[in-house]
């Protein structure tokens, strides 16, 4: 008779979700010293422990993750799909314990760089613009906009970079890259700025009559102005800024 062979090590689709759902929480236990390390290792920790049942090897899985983390939190979870990718080949004998490490330092700095642009810098301001132009349209509804809107894109990228992170490995940039979130970032923007630029409308036709004419000519013509100045490459938080001492002193002077 041949020997039964046991199960290669695998994390299961229940664990799976566990890890995503613990991603959510990444940046509470931000420290200076391992900055997300410790959200890391907790939202691994229920992969780990399916992998490695033996006290010993999860201790040394577990403080293998315990290394300085920092990266975006959302395009985080491509990395977590990833490590969980190595760990399972680490667990069975295919990789040594350093290749999970080398996969994180690798993506850490240009994840980061890629999610503060599409999420901080485009998507934000995207749906915080669109969302007050929908509070002049239909009231107390816009923050429901906000939140919908924002967190049904974020958390649909979270689960797909997750997925194809534990999917692929290290062909996980391949996916990233075929999102295309720097052309979708820049549409965004556009949306962004022509929301902003009705909110001014609209939010111009509520001033008292005696101001009321030369306000919109004016709300319509900072607009223009400002679009003209994007397009040759002014500084968009010089041109924020700006508006917004322009409206503190037009505050105190009307």
């Amino acid at each position: 008779m041949t020997e039964a062979r046991s199960p290669q090590p695998t994390v299961g689709g229940f664990t799976l979700w566990r890890v995503f759902w613990r991603s959510l929480f990444l940046q509470a236990a931000w420290n200076p010293k391992g900055m997300q390390n410790l959200g890391f290792a907790y939202a691994l920790y229920p992969a780990l422990a399916e992998l490695y049942p033996e006290p010993e090897r999860l201790q040394e899985a577990t403080e293998r993750h315990l290394c300085c983390f920092n990266t975006h939190p959302y395009a985080a979870a491509a990395i977590l799909g990833g490590a969980i990718y190595h760990e399972e080949r680490i667990a069975r004998g295919e990789e040594p314990p350093e290749a999970v490490n080398l996969f994180k330092g690798s993506l850490m700095g240009p994840l980061a760089a890629l999610g503060d642009g599409f999420f901080w810098f485009s998507l934000r301001p995207a749906a915080g613009a669109f969302a007050a132009l929908m509070s002049l349209l239909v009231g107390l509804w816009g923050p429901v906009v906000y939140l919908a809107g924002y967190n049904a894109v974020h958390l649909a990228l979270r689960a797909r970079f997750f997925v194809a992170g534990h999917r692929l490995g290290d062909e996980v940039v391949s996916a990233i890259a075929a999102s295309r979130l720097p052309f979708f970032g820049e549409r965004l923007r556009g949306l962004a700025a022509a929301s902003a630029g009705a909110v001014a409308g609209l939010a111009s036709l509520s001033f008292p009559r005696a101001h009321g004419a030369w306000a919109v000519l004016g709300a319509w013509g900072l607009f223009a102005a400002a679009y003209v100045l994007l397009a040759k490459g002014a500084s968009p938080y010089a041109l924020a800024y700006g508006a917004a001492a322009l409206a503190l002193f037009l505050g105190l002077v009307f």
